[in-house]
């Protein structure tokens, strides 16, 4: 027998009305209004009867040209990713320092805490970091590392074998005791804490943290300040997710941006005396949480478990059994954000972020002799310690294809939470704009395997050239 959600059967007419999918009429009108009050230069959302929705240039783009810049919904980085490098929470950028950054992912490293690589593509076991405390001001800039615990089991794994640093050295980088050649070269944004005080989100700066705040992170904030109505089970829901899927994390971003944008509609209505004190989140209410919703329904098509892609060690018999195992893990999930966040009124592009520290070390590879061999006696070790991977995976939401002619990039001048879509070579009027949401350099099996949580097999011109 099927399982219900109690919040399914308690709220059914609200549910079906947030999960019906707009029309093509109304995301034309939608992205249309978008384009037009954000004054986006040369571009155009229409439908494709076979993709879906997709943006096209309305006249040309060189390459290297900024294509959108624009802010934003909810992005999180991957548990994993945390272990590797420590950026703003809200716009993703490297914060700290070159040695905080190095010495923070040795450290991590030395106690055999597992990077991306070696946890599996759907599940993972880490807990949220408390990687530095820092003043809360701009000009704060020491860094270090105050407390860790359950970072996960799984082993780092590298194609490249890691020769240990001795005891000591990784404290000293993170903690500004020790210096690395010509790092001042590559400045990082000072940390900015959370207000809230839950030593787990750290910004680039108070923008980022405000905004972050009035976003999502209010509701989703463990520390004394948090929203939260019960701080308890919001940690329970926490621990939920990074046992199970990171997912659960995103989309309870999802949930607290809804919740917060509804309450203000609601506060703005009341304020004008066109409600009474009295509302509670019944059919009156209904407009005002479909209004809240909408930037979120132009994007969505299915529910999670219905969608993910059958892994190839789930047999097809199975997948009705894999699939209600999904559900339940879901429904857990929501329960305990539930009792974390809502209250009696209120009853989802790769982007990749450009590391400074590879940017270090290729600076360090380029130096003329003998400054460059001065500089690696003392880098060289470093290097060789951590291995080969610097990337911060989000989500996309362009259309994909295996040959891009674009791809979500954050420069150095980009320093607030938007996205950032840059031409990779020059795009001709009405041809569609396309990133790549995996690595387009990977064997076509693979590259359609990792796609396919997506719902879609790629037909690109790549794709096409090379399906046996």
């Amino acid at each position: 027998m099927e399982s219900i959600c109690p919040i399914d059967s308690q709220f059914s007419r609200e549910i079906s009305a947030l999960l019906e999918p707009p029309s093509a009429h109304q995301q034309q009108e939608y992205f249309d209004n978008l384009i037009r009050t954000r004054q986006y230069g040369g571009l155009k959302v229409k439908h494709n009867g076979e993709l879906g929705k997709g943006v096209y240039a309305d006249s040309d783009f060189g390459e290297g040209e900024l294509v959108l810049k624009d802010q934003m919904l909810v992005g999180a980085q991957h548990s994993s990713n945390k272990i590797d490098c420590l950026v703003c929470s809200y716009c993703f950028r490297f914060i700290g320092s070159i040695e905080l950054q190095i010495g923070r992912r040795l450290y991590l490293q030395g106690l055999g805490v597992s990077t991306s690589n070696g946890c599996g593509r759907e599940t993972f076991s880490h807990n949220s970091l408390d990687h530095c405390q820092s003043d809360s001001s701009e000009d704060g800039d020491n860094c270090y590392m105050e407390k860790h615990d359950e970072l996960g089991e799984c082993s780092s794994s590298s194609s490249k074998v890691k020769v240990p640093l001795p005891e000591g050295v990784a404290e000293a980088l993170m903690n500004g005791e020790s210096s690395l050649p010509y790092s001042e070269k590559f400045p990082l944004p000072s940390t900015i804490t959370c207000s809230g005080g839950c030593g787990e989100a750290y910004y680039c700066s108070k923008l980022c943290a405000e905004s972050d705040w009035e976003s999502s992170h209010s509701l989703l904030c463990t520390g004394e300040k948090s929203e939260s109505i019960c701080r308890e089970a919001l940690s329970k829901f926490i621990q939920h997710a990074n046992e199970t899927n990171d997912i659960f994390l995103l989309a309870a971003k999802v949930i607290c941006f809804t919740v917060l944008r509804y309450k203000k509609l609601k506060q703005h209505l009341r304020e004008q005396e066109k409600f009474t004190s009295s509302i509670v989140l019944k059919n009156d209410d209904l407009p005002l949480l479909l209004e809240a919703w909408k930037p979120i329904s132009m994007g969505y098509k299915k529910r999670w478990w219905d969608c993910i892609a059958l892994p190839d060690d789930v047999d097809g018999c199975d997948e009705a059994a894999f699939r209600a195992q999904l559900k339940e893990l879901a429904f857990t999930s929501l329960k305990l954000l539930k009792e974390a966040i809502f209250c009696k009124g209120c009853e989802p592009f790769d982007l990749v972020v450009a590391s400074s520290v590879e940017d270090y070390f290729l600076y360090i590879d380029d130096l003329p002799y003998p400054a460059k061999k001065t500089a690696e006696e003392i880098t060289r070790p470093f290097l060789d310690a951590l291995g080969d991977d610097y990337s911060i995976p989000c989500q996309g939401c362009l259309n994909h294809s295996c040959c891009p002619n674009a791809k979500a990039f954050k420069r150095e001048e980009d320093r607030d939470g938007q996205a950032t879509i840059i031409c990779l070579r020059p795009i001709s009027k009405q041809e569609e704009v396309t990133i790549s949401y995996i690595d387009e350099d990977l064997p076509f099996d693979e590259r359609q395997a990792l796609l396919a949580d997506y719902g879609f097999r790629c037909k690109c011109p790549k794709c096409s050239e090379e399906e046996p």
